[in-house]
């Protein structure tokens, strides 16, 4: 056991688990209490690993089929494989699960008083990715962002005991700006995945075509799209960002190092004069460090 009452990973957890250094955002930052940390890390497994059987990025081998009660035969099944993963969630709640990330969540879902229904959102936000692979609005998108994005900021306030039901609405605007943020690094990503979370309404209104997102470069109308939709994040950035003045401590060191991420990605993006497709725009340390200290003052 580890001093947090955790078991240590094993190696399935560990190669879930390694990912959350490589995300735009920080998931559990060293200054935060050990047992937030810990709690936080556990949320991520579960988010990282739901991710993963969404996107088909399961470590090779099948290892976390089997874990879950599914054949190699139907291991490619990422529908079932979604269904049996829901069905190991249950058990953190009424059981004992059978995978080890959901195992070691399971002590926080008690310590927290955590209920399933952010967990169920993420589940159903990756099925809905193997079923939509377009949106014709805005509002559609938003639809989606409250499955896939809202619940891990609920769940944030929720580990940290600070969760009310203006912080909540704050939250969500973020982590839908952030979503939204991550869909415009990732447009060529998303479209080698045949999935477009740029709304069809908007890109016919900025007479974009499918076939306008799979050159190295975007032209001028790509980019003006991805403009507009940018301006749409950076709105909803300034809209949540007085969650980071409603806290205190080292919690709204988090939640301003959450908004000034967003903030620094959109800055890349303006730097790349909004042309995403060869690659993310990713923003430097000090960029975010400023951005860190604009959202600590209370300023947009």
């Amino acid at each position: 056991m580890t001093e947090t009452g955790t078991t240590r990973p094993g190696a399935t957890e560990r190669g879930t688990l390694d990912k959350a250094a490589a995300e735009n955002f920080p998931v559990a930052p060293f200054f935060l209490p050990r047992d937030w940390r810990a709690d936080l890390m556990a949320v991520y497994g579960f988010a990282r690993l739901v991710d993963d059987i969404g996107d088909g990025d399961l470590a090779p081998g099948g290892a976390d089929a089997r874990l879950l009660g599914v054949s190699p035969a139907e291991a490619e099944d990422r529908l079932l494989l979604l269904d049996a993963f829901e069905a190991d969630l249950n058990r953190v709640f009424d059981g004992t699960p059978r995978h080890p990330l959901l195992r070691r969540l399971q002590p926080t879902v008690r310590r927290r008083a955590l209920s399933p229904e952010p967990f169920l959102g993420l589940i159903a936000a990756n099925r809905q990715d193997q079923l939509v692979t377009r949106y014709e609005t805005y509002d559609d998108l938003l639809a989606y962002c409250e499955l896939s994005a809202n619940p891990v900021g609920r769940l944030v306030l929720a580990v940290t005991g600070t969760s009310t039901p203006e912080r909540v609405r704050l939250s969500d605007a973020i982590c839908t700006a952030l979503q939204i943020v991550e869909h415009l690094q990732d447009v060529a990503e998303d479209l080698g995945r045949d999935r477009i979370y740029l709304p069809a309404a908007d890109m016919k209104r900025f007479h974009v075509h499918e076939a306008d997102l799979a050159p190295k470069s975007a032209g001028a109308s790509v980019r003006a799209l991805v403009a507009y939709e940018a301006q749409r994040a950076r709105e909803l950035l300034n809209e949540g960002a007085p969650l980071v003045g409603s806290v205190h401590g080292r919690l709204k060191l988090l939640l301003a190092g959450f908004v000034a991420g967003g903030r620094a990605a959109l800055r890349a993006i303006a730097a790349a004069e909004h042309d995403v497709l060869p690659g993310p725009p990713k923003p430097g340390k000090l960029q975010l460090l400023r951005e860190v200290g604009v959202a600590l003052r209370g300023e947009g």
